[in-house]
């Protein structure tokens, strides 16, 4: 299946092809996912959906659009582009997958393809972030014979490589990075993308991506022959200049974070010392209704201390930040996943990546530097309908933290004294 791309091949527009059917089992029909129209809400039902798609969909029990797929697919599906605000934990990610999904398996390939020619690409900021977005386009892809690719660092090289070679890329997700080394090498060719999106363009601001966004960025089709969607959780003046950048006359859609803060977590602010810190959570931990946690801090070296801590006191804990190798990582979210660990230890770089329903509780073992993190770190329970509970930790040294937080959620925080 592998072939050379020739020297100097370029695409200037927008390539339409066509492509044998998918996966597809004749037995099922959509009259077995049957949803009740209800007033104000948008079902998938409603969007004309390839059956393939809506086979998966099922699968995965979705029957109404979020706020955020409802307000972006009729555009996103009809070739718009769009730039949305939305958090994590809204239903974005759906959103631009079922977008790309049916661009792909609408408009099928009829015409030779080349090896690491990618007909869709996503770039995220984070590893966890890429496989979590991977994980998701797998299950939406499963009755389709459309190839879902990953490109991450930390990861084998050749591996990636091969399998690049060994399957056609339908679905490229990627963080900036390695994507850039794949380019580079000739074994990623951008020159046919169809469907382009910029996941969390804020934190990949924060984290000083852009300029190798704009370089991935330029090797894509022009503008005006591709589709490009952008989400960001906020939309600051930096964003809005790169999305006027990189999409043409884009539907803009804006989803508000304080109602995914607030609606469906109790948030709790403790005052302690610094030096009752562990003690509280470990009071915490020990009680009856935490299940599953994730304990958040701002630096490796404090994530290390309380992991090794957790453990030493027989918590069942794993660890998550950026100095861990991604095989270890992605272990370690598997077993979070499973109930093998109960508690997760991490820092920011892993706040966006998380994507696991039925997270008991989250404690900001230190209040966040950046009001957005607090957002985004609660953001992690209180999915799928769940009700969940954020404990912070308010002591002499980040206390000052809280009124920006307060300012950005549009609320006061009611801080109380825990029972040691």
């Amino acid at each position: 299946m592998s072939e050379q791309h020739p020297a100097g091949k370029t695409g200037s527009q927008r390539r339409r092809r066509t492509r044998s059917a998918g996966k597809s089992e004749p037995a099922w029909d959509i009259s077995q996912f049957d949803v009740v129209p209800d007033k104000g809400k948008v079902r998938f039902h409603d969007l004309g959906l390839p059956d393939e798609l809506m086979h998966a969909i099922a699968d995965l029990g979705f029957q109404y659009c979020s706020p955020i797929q409802a307000h972006s697919l009729p555009f996103s599906l009809r070739g718009h582009d769009v730039v949305g605000r939305a958090q994590t934990g809204t239903g974005k990610t759906a959103a631009f997958l079922v977008t790309i999904i049916c661009d792909l398996l609408n408009h099928p390939i009829e015409e030779q393809r080349y090896a690491g020619e990618a007909r869709s690409l996503i770039i995220a900021p984070t590893r966890e972030l890429v496989m979590q977005i991977a994980e998701d386009a797998r299950a939406l892809t499963k009755y389709t014979n459309l190839q879902v690719h990953t490109l991450v660092g930390g990861m084998d090289y050749d591996k990636q490589r091969k399998r690049l070679h060994q399957n056609y890329c339908d679905i490229l997700v990627a963080t900036p990075g390695r994507l850039l080394d794949f380019c580079g090498s000739r074994d990623v060719y951008l020159d046919q993308v169809e469907v382009l999106v910029v996941d969390e363009a804020d934190r990949m601001l924060d984290m000083g991506f852009i300029p190798q966004v704009r370089r991935i960025i330029r090797q894509t089709p022009r503008k005006e022959s591709r589709q490009t969607l952008l989400f960001s959780a906020t939309f600051t003046d930096d964003v809005l200049n790169l999305a006027e950048q990189w999409t043409t006359e884009p539907t803009r859609v804006e989803i508000e974070p304080e109602q995914v803060a607030t609606d469906a977590v109790d948030q709790k602010i403790y005052i302690t010392s610094t030096d009752d810190k562990f003690a509280l959570l470990k009071n915490i931990l020990s009680t009856p209704d935490v299940d599953s946690v994730i304990v958040f801090a701002n630096r490796r070296d404090q994530c290390r201390r309380l992991h090794e801590k957790l453990e030493r006191l027989g918590f069942k804990t794993g660890l998550l930040s950026g100095d861990i190798p991604q095989n270890r990582r992605i272990r370690t979210l598997e077993n979070f996943k499973s109930g093998k660990l109960k508690v997760l230890v991490a820092t920011d770089v892993a706040g966006r990546g998380i994507h696991i329903d039925g997270i008991s509780h989250v404690i900001n073992y230190t209040l966040p530097e950046e009001p957005d993190d607090y957002v985004h770190r609660i953001g992690r329970t209180g999915r799928a309908g769940k009700s969940g509970v954020s404990i912070s930790f308010a002591c002499e040294d980040d206390a000052f933290r809280l009124e920006p937080i307060e300012e950005l959620l549009g609320t006061k925080l009611q801080c109380e004294q825990p029972e040691l």
